[in-house]
């Protein structure tokens, strides 16, 4: 093999040695896989109404039942299967961000609940959280300050 010399020789040897990405096969994975996450997610909760609940009740033990899911699938090593076929169509919805706290947690495992488990769980999901969190906060700090001064704001 001879040397390359230009910058388009290497851009060429690239082209030539790395595959293809099937970007319409990913995005048509990534569709149905996140649709069908959400389809469940539509039919739990209609279940859930049928029962008499109201939607809020609903809506929150739908939230309980897909983190559960993704968290049991992540458990059994399923759910980095079901990401790696569907792409972002399992990580965007709730059952990604369950994903992203339960696999820390698994791998840091042989280092201690507390050291392993604790420390590492929240390594991805920590910054979202804190971000999540403290934005609350400060939205509710603003809406009592309004609300108390007889402002509206919506």
């Amino acid at each position: 093999m001879e040397p390359i010399n230009t910058q388009k020789q290497y851009q060429d040897y690239v082209d030539k040695k790395s595959p293809n990405s099937p970007i319409l096969k990913n995005c048509l994975n990534s569709f149905w896989v996140g649709g069908l996450i959400c389809t469940i997610g539509q039919f739990v909760m209609e279940i859930c109404k049928y029962r008499g609940l109201d939607t809020d009740v609903s809506s929150t033990i739908t939230s309980i039942i897909l983190i559960f899911l993704s968290a049991f699938l992540t458990g059994l090593n399923l759910f980095n299967k079901i990401g790696k076929f569907a792409g972002a169509g399992s990580l965007v919805p709730i059952t990604g961000f369950a994903n992203s706290i339960v696999s820390p947690a698994m791998e840091y495992k042989s280092e201690g609940y507390v050291m392993g488990v604790g420390a590492k769980m929240f390594t991805v999901a920590g910054p979202v959280l804190v971000y999540g969190i403290s934005t609350s906060i400060l939205v509710g700090i603003i809406y009592l300050i309004f609300n108390t001064q007889s402002i509206t704001l919506v």
